[in-house]
């Protein structure tokens, strides 16, 4: 039997109470109140992005043998953690436990494995069958609040990460109590998201990159480079490359619609303001609110305590999704060992 193709959220930081959407929604797919444990052979692991999963043998009460597949967190993720694939192999007997899934599926989004030599990965919370000694969890750098101050030199031009704490931008990718009411959103906005089934509308089903706004969520690092009369954002997830283009010469309708659309951007003091438009992929968030292809993307990039951190606002109009424009938050820190890795998404 192959993995079956079930898509989950990837996440970096430490614990899911503190998980930055990397792919899609867990409370969509998983019902985040409850707990499956299990304990079976390890009959398939693949180890990817956008996430790690392998497929577990689990006999039953009746003495029948049931596969069941278990998701994880991504490779681009865990691999920073210390967690490699030779720590769980085809033939090794596991303990899990974690997050069933919310269509009746032989399917759980993991949060605890128990190895067979008494050690615990742990993908979200604490241990829960050893001591932290025992307890392989996210290293000190997904767990950082603060970034460090020894590059202010640097400006914005340089890798950041998103540490805990940072903020979300969408949170309603997160909590699947999240109150939509909270968005002034328009009738036909409503409609919109009221027919939306995410198991069948998933606009990153099968590693189809995320566009503007939704992919300025992705947690993992990012650099921003400056090459003249553009900057680059090279965004790890779903190897992202984004253009803002500094001339004013440039005129923005005549510029072709794509998925992360047409940035234009200023410098104003210190804060880089960042203008898109001609985006056409549709999306505001990953979870159903639309976005028209009129809608006006301001970003702003400010550094902040002394260089270490680097704070990020959009505000979004669009009339016909929003009755006012929409503004959400979040931050970078600087972190000097963080690189930006190939994400290399795989089905």
């Amino acid at each position: 039997m192959t993995l079956k193709r079930v898509f989950i959220t990837t996440a970096l930081l430490s614990g899911l109470s503190h998980v930055a959407v990397g792919h899609h929604s867990v409370s969509a797919w998983f019902d985040r109140s409850s707990t499956t444990e299990l304990e079976g052979i390890v009959s398939e692991v693949s180890w990817q992005n956008p996430h790690v999963r392998f497929l577990l043998n689990v006999t039953n009460a009746e003495g029948e043998v049931m596969p069941w597949d278990i998701e994880t967190l991504s490779v681009a993720g865990i691999s920073r953690w210390g967690i490699t694939e030779d720590m769980i192999g085809v033939g090794d007997r596991l303990v899990v436990a974690g997050n069933p899934s919310r269509r009746n599926l032989n399917n759980v989004f993991v949060r605890n494995v128990l190895l067979p030599n008494g050690n615990e990965l742990v993908f979200g919370g604490g241990p829960r069958w050893t001591d932290a000694e025992r307890a392989l969890r996210a290293g000190e750098a997904v767990r950082e609040v603060s970034g460090e101050t020894d590059a202010s030199e640097l400006g914005i031009f340089r890798v950041w990460s998103t540490g805990s704490g940072a903020g979300f931008l969408f949170p309603e990718a997160l909590d699947s109590e999240f109150d939509f009411s909270n968005y002034p959103l328009t009738t036909s906005a409503a409609a919109a998201l009221a027919a939306f089934d995410f198991f069948e509308d998933d606009p990153t089903r099968d590693c189809a990159p995320k566009g503007m706004p939704t992919i300025m969520e992705q947690p993992y690092p990012m650099e921003i480079i400056d090459a003249g009369d553009q900057i680059l954002l090279r965004i790890e997830e779903y190897d992202t490359r984004r253009t803002i283009h500094m001339s004013r010469d440039l005129d923005p309708q005549q510029q072709p619609f794509s998925r992360l659309g047409f940035s234009l951007g200023r410098w104003e003091d210190d804060a880089l303001v960042v203008m898109t438009t001609r985006v056409d992929w549709g999306h505001f968030d990953s979870v159903g609110i639309p976005l028209s292809q009129d809608a006006v993307l301001e970003e702003r990039f400010v550094l902040a305590d002394q260089g270490s951190r680097l704070d990020y606002v959009l505000t979004v109009t669009d009339a016909a999704t929003f009755t006012a424009p929409v503004t959400v938050s979040k931050h970078f820190i600087w972190l000097p060992d963080a690189r930006v890795e190939p994400f290399e998404c795989v089905n």
